[in-house]
Formats: structure tokens, sequence, C-alpha cells
């Protein structure tokens, strides 16, 4: 089949004309994806390498799964190569920013669940994997930072008070916020994540880190462990 070029497209049609015409908001999400690739391959224009993209996102609607794409699943896309790939993960990567420092304009209160579960929700709602964060705390309360510390499977992650200490330790950290998703939906807290929160728990009181909350996030819900009482 005859490569298509982008000037064989209709001057009108294309998504950069288009964009200077009628404004971001008239594009679809291929036609934004073909402006920041800007060119294509041999095989494919750089509109046609965006349609490709998107596909990888399948069973996931619009445009979200371009947040969870690994570099090598996007390479499967012949035409993609590291630096096509590399823009397209800053694009993932300056999306969650912007979610984060908006979910919370005002600063987040790290002991309202809701702001952190607000800070994380779109970051962590899709994934099809387990992962927990361990959220650092400063003497004011304040975030240092925020750590993956475990990546499972679909069910479960496994988690070690050691590595979530070591980060701590090693952040000068004085409280953490635990914060993990259930890719089934359900925040519903398991038996190991009561277990391992009564461990971090003890060993915070032990070396005198506190624990403030672990947080389970599912689909448009979540628990907190403090709320609860268990904490």
């Amino acid at each position: 089949m005859e490569r298509i070029t982008m000037k064989d497209i209709p001057k009108d049609e294309r998504p950069c004309e288009k964009c200077l015409r009628e404004g971001t908001e008239g594009l679809s999400d291929a036609e934004l994806l073909s402006i920041i690739i800007r060119t294509g391959s041999r095989e494919d224009n750089s509109l046609a390498l965006a349609q490709k993209i998107l596909a990888l996102n399948y069973p996931r609607e619009g445009i979200l799964g371009l947040l969870h794409l690994s570099m090598q699943e996007l390479m499967q896309v012949k035409g993609i190569g590291r630096v096509k790939g590399a823009q397209l993960l800053c694009i993932g990567e300056l999306s969650r920013r912007i979610w984060k420092r908006t979910a919370c304009p005002s600063g987040i209160d790290f002991h309202n669940p809701k702001d952190i579960v607000n800070y994380f929700v779109e970051d962590m709602r899709h994934r099809e994997q387990e992962q927990v964060f361990v959220m650092l705390l400063n003497t004011k309360g304040a975030l240092i930072k925020d750590i993956m510390i475990s990546q499972g499977t679909v069910n479960a992650s496994v988690v070690s008070p050691r590595e979530i200490f070591i980060e701590a330790v090693r952040h000068h950290a004085v409280s953490l916020v635990l914060v993990h998703n259930h890719p089934s939906g359900d925040p519903a807290p398991s038996r190991e994540d009561l277990s391992i929160t009564r461990r971090v728990k003890e060993a915070g009181e032990l070396i005198g880190i506190r624990l403030l909350d672990h947080i389970i996030i599912g689909d448009n819900s979540y628990i907190s462990l403090k709320e609860r009482g268990i904490i």
C-alpha cells in the first residue's frame, strides 16, 4: 500500500493547520498526538502512527491508556523509537504532575484521606497491577517525596517494612502514609493489608517514624484504615 504523507492530506485537514484554525479543543486524540510526535516513519505519517499508539490502549477508553504504556510497549509500533517513546512517556508524566498539582491546589492535608486520594486517584485507579507508595513527610507535615516501593501481580504486592523505613530514614522523614490500589476495584482491606499496616505501625513506633494512615484506592472508592480505627 502506498504511504500517505501529510502533504497528501488536504491542508485544512492536517492536524497542525486544524489546530491553528480551530484551537486544540477541536482536535481528536490522534491529531493531538500526531502534532507532538511531529514526524512519521517510512510506512506511516505522524497521524497514522498516533492512531496505532492509541490502539495499544485497548480495552481502555480514549487516551487514558497512554498514562500506563511502557517504553517497550510503545516501541512495538513500527516507527516509534526511543526518542519518540521518551516524548510520549513525558506526556504521561506531565499529565500526572499536573493532576497532582490541581487536585489539591491549596496543598495536601495529610490528616485528610480525601486529599491524599485526590492526589493519587487518577494515577492509580486504572492500574492493572497492585502498586504500593509511601508518602514521606517532614517535621512540618509537608511532603518530602512519594516513592513506589512495590509493584505486584493483579492480586497482591509484597511489601517489606524494612524497605519502607530505609527510604524514610534516607530522606529524614518523621512520619509517613502508605497508599496502594486494588486492581479489582474493591478497596476492602485484605488480611495482608492489615498485617503490613500493623507491622509498619509497630516498626515506626520503635524508631520514631509515625504511620499516619494506610489508604487503599479502588475504582471511584477508597478506604482509610485510620478512619476505620485500625491505625
